[in-house]
């Protein structure tokens, strides 16, 4: 069997006190690492981490251990941990190799060297704006913890796996049951999230729990759930040593294990590749093309309390003479939610199955195999049409009973302010206002400019008016639009305390234009630029 730690809360407390005192956090692996070495560690890079650990410290130790899956000395391992009671309970086993000095150290004891049976990354879990307690870590498979699968190597989890997922080693973990750590798609996730004090919370698909861990923070009560065992364990491991005691964890596939439960926040970073197979359950939905996140949007709206939020990462295919925002508002559609979606990334259908051939080691694979492997990938989509993939994040609120849904899809490919989460619900906001109010309503309103917004006008030099102005954002989703003369002595005028119309008419004297032509032509501006979030309804106290 596998290798897999004994989930015990009191070795959990006690490992969590001893990484603590020796500052294996986040931070402190920083400081030790210096930020070239630790933004290595994302590229999978483990040499210049390994150049600046070898001084002997118990926070050497433990980074050496855990992190960058060296075997140690038993005493240097027992002057950090208790080592025995690891031992016992499975988080490190005797190193049957070398012990550095060329002799063999196989035996366990207090002259030979242990090594971990998984990786276990300092992370901080400050997203959410608790510093007090924001350190955490996240237990995953070997090789998993640094650079997801693509970290794994010879010594990793998979051992002796093929590309199959096959295994001759009974300590190693076959490829598609792995249970990966922290990578890029759980990060921008965690970033895009509502943070909010709510009463439950579903995570789905947890893998090793680095939503769960979040949701732990502001959440009453988290129920994690993923269709491999393994993964449900990892969880737990994940949110003990993290010291967290109310999150449950429950095993299947999509909805299946909360019944017709609700909750306030939904998140999911699922198995979104569109793959021709299901060989990876950590990547592949093992579904049709985009079924399954077609299948989470379309029964997301069932288990949302009125105001929750569902919140996932996706990937949605380019059909050949189809608009791939009709597509995904056809999954939307009988929701009954508001959705603001947007698309992050749009791959061709080479780039997209080279991707994650390299992220299956396909590549490493004899030729004929990896482009039979290309091929079937190719054939697979040449046979739906497909043109390309889209990735994107979709948000999904419950307004209340008896409003319409307001669906935004978009393409916005350009850098945004992280963490996104407080946009996010502010976007959400502003669509309930803009859905209350109509035209004379918002002439009635009174404004404020959003923090950070910039004016740049663009024109010719010397030109006396330029030819058009742009307002930018610096925070949020930094967008950039264009607006005439009129809207541009607008939005710097507003300051919250006179009502659009009354701006408007001081704008029409001094330009000499009829107020009333001036009002009339003016809202749809005033919704355009509510909505982007440049300007700010001012509630009245």
């Amino acid at each position: 069997m596998p290798f897999r730690p004994v989930l015990d809360g009191d070795l959990a407390a006690r490992l969590r006190a001893a990484f603590l005192a020796a500052d294996f956090t986040a931070d402190g692996c920083l400081e030790l690492l210096g930020a070239t070495a630790y933004a290595a560690l994302a590229r999978s890079e483990t040499v210049p981490a390994l150049r600046v650990t070898g001084g002997g410290s118990v926070r050497e130790t433990l980074l050496r251990l855990f992190l960058l899956q060296q075997p140690v000395p038993y005493p240097a391992a027992e002057a950090a941990l208790p080592v025995a009671d690891c031992l016992a309970a499975g988080w490190l086993v005797p190193d049957g190799g070398a012990s550095g000095d060329g002799t063999e150290s196989g035996d366990g004891g207090r002259a030979g060297h242990v090594r971990a049976t998984v990786d276990v990354r300092p992370y901080a879990n400050d997203i959410a704006g608790d510093s007090d307690a924001a350190d955490a870590w996240i237990v995953s498979d070997l090789g998993c913890a640094v650079g997801g699968a693509g970290g794994i190597g010879a010594s990793g989890a998979a051992g002796a796996a093929d590309a199959t997922g096959d295994t001759g080693d009974a300590g190693a973990v076959p490829r598609s049951g792995l249970v990966l750590g922290v990578g890029g798609a759980s990060t921008t996730l965690a970033n895009i999230t509502v943070r909010r004090s709510v009463r439950r919370v579903l995570d789905l698909g947890t893998g090793s729990g680095v939503q769960a861990l979040h949701a732990a923070r502001h959440g009453a009560e988290v129920v994690a759930t993923d269709v491999n065992p393994r993964a449900l364990h990892f969880t737990a491991l994940t949110v003990a040593l993290s010291g967290f005691s109310h999150v449950e964890t429950r095993a299947g596939s999509l909805f299946e294990p909360v019944g017709a439960e609700s909750f306030d926040l939904i998140v999911s970073n699922p198995p979104f590749v569109i793959s021709p197979s299901g060989r990876f359950t950590y990547r592949d939905g093992g579904m049709a093309g985009d079924d399954l996140c077609r299948a989470l949007v379309t029964g997301a709206g069932a288990h949302l309390e009125p105001g929750g939020y569902c919140q996932l990462l996706a990937n949605w295919q380019h059909v050949r003479g189809e608009d791939w925002r009709e597509r995904v508002s056809g999954w939307i559609a009988g929701t009954g939610c508001d959705a603001w979606v947007v698309q992050r990334e749009v791959q061709d259908v080479t780039q997209y199955a080279e991707l994650w051939l390299r992220d299956g080691g396909d590549h490493r694979e004899p030729r004929a195999d990896y482009d039979a492997r290309y091929n079937a990938w190719l054939d697979t989509f040449e046979a739906a049409k497909v043109e390309g993939i889209g990735f994107g994040w979709i948000t999904l609120r419950r307004p209340a009973p008896g409003v319409r849904p307001s669906v935004h899809i978009e393409e916005w490919p350009h850098t945004v302010e992280q963490p996104l989460g407080p946009e996010i619900e502010h976007w959400f906001a502003r669509q309930d206002f803009l859905r209350g109010h109509d035209d004379a309503a918002l002439l009635a309103a009174r404004y404020r400019l959003a923090d950070e917004v910039v004016q740049e006008q663009v024109g010719a030099p010397g030109q006396e008016h330029p030819e058009h102005v742009i307002l930018r954002q610096n925070r949020g989703m930094r967008r950039a639009t264009k607006v005439d003369t009129v809207g541009a002595g607008f939005v710097g005028v507003c300051d919250g305390e006179l009502s659009a119309g009354e701006i408007l008419d001081a704008i029409a004297a001094l330009i000499e234009e009829d107020p009333v032509l001036l009002r009339d032509r003016t809202p749809e501006q005033i919704r355009m630029l509510v909505e982007q979030g440049f300007l700010e309804p001012v509630v009245p106290a």
